[in-house]
């Protein structure tokens, strides 16, 4: 296992050297296994303090897998002989040290090391649903396996879990951090980080209008996911499961009101004009906003007023 040094030290070589920031990334993502997973935790220091910082009843783990919970308060002395401390009881700053994190807070700080770029969010389906975060995303069975990207689990309307992906390679999270290879059947999603942009090509050409069939109510697919994305994106709701991939009637009323409001013929069927609509028209500005303290009720009564939101299960 190394040390948060060695691998703030490999980032700074690889990228003297002139390799591909993505590269970059991954292999210091993989230089990250065997560190350990903390629920909320974003790449801080393994150490006491930031050990209690995130200690929670209903995350135990956090306490029983640090012997600094058992009265040992000096630093780094009450951290010698812990796996996750590599460092002597002499010895003094973070040169010994390791990091920690849950699923989401590993892709930020990879990111954030690799490119000074932070993936929004404050969990998976926040990562996911924030649209700037990303220049390409879509279902398992499309994901490219020339570029570096960030992996999803969907279960109902929510993202539970992410990590990375490369080349039908994996590294996420979980019980620590773990290194997979050919692991597809796990991940449900991915989605290419913005800020890797032009390092590699898209997974493949984006459709012409023309190229694009016509949909309808009823109608199923990658090509229906596509169209509720840009509606959501331009700020006409497809209701509470949002880009599900059916085109019901959530759909037709969003479909009807973007027709209404570019000035197109309201049939509710998404034709060649709708298409290129769709593909001109600006996205509406997104925000992410975090309301603590509220009851459960209070939540799915905000949730009810606006279809496109989420509330966090939190979980990595």
């Amino acid at each position: 296992m190394n040390t948060a040094d060695y691998v703030s030290d490999l980032i700074q070589t690889m990228k003297a050297q002139g390799a591909v920031l993505s590269e970059i990334a991954w292999k210091a993502a993989l230089a990250c296994v065997g560190w350990a997973y903390v629920f909320g935790a974003r790449g801080e220091y393994c150490d006491p303090s930031n050990r209690r910082s995130r200690a929670r009843d209903d995350h135990p783990t956090i306490k029983s897998a640090c012997k600094n919970f058992n009265g040992k308060d000096s630093v780094p002395a009450g951290c010698v002989g812990c796996k996750y401390f590599l460092g002597t009881a002499q010895s003094i700053g973070h040169d010994g040290r390791t990091r920690f994190f849950d699923c989401r807070g590993f892709t930020y700080r990879i990111l954030l090391q690799v490119y000074g770029w932070e993936l929004i969010g404050a969990g998976a389906t926040s990562q996911w649903n924030t649209e700037s975060n990303w220049t390409a995303k879509g279902e398992i069975a499309t994901m490219p396996t020339n570029t570096l990207v960030c992996l999803f689990v969907k279960k109902g309307n929510k993202m539970e879990h992410t990590g990375f992906g490369f080349n039908d390679e994996t590294v996420e999270c979980s019980s620590g951090v773990q290194h997979f290879t050919k692991r597809n059947r796990k991940w449900t999603h991915w989605a290419i980080p913005a800020c890797i942009s032009g390092e590699a090509p898209d997974p493949q050409p984006s459709p012409t209008p023309d190229e694009k069939p016509t949909l309808r109510k009823g109608d199923r697919g990658q090509y229906v996911t596509l169209a509720q994305t840009e509606l959501i994106q331009k700020g006409f709701s497809c209701g509470s499961k949002g880009a599900d991939g059916i085109f019901g009637n959530d759909t037709l009323y969003a479909v009807k009101k973007f027709q209404q409001a570019c000035g197109l013929a309201i049939d509710g069927v998404i034709g060649q004009r709708t298409w290129a609509a769709l593909d001109s028209t600006e996205p509406v500005p997104k925000w992410t906003v975090h309301i603590p303290d509220l009851t459960e009720s209070e939540a799915d009564k905000l949730l009810s007023q606006y279809p496109n939101s989420w509330k966090e299960s939190g979980k990595g």
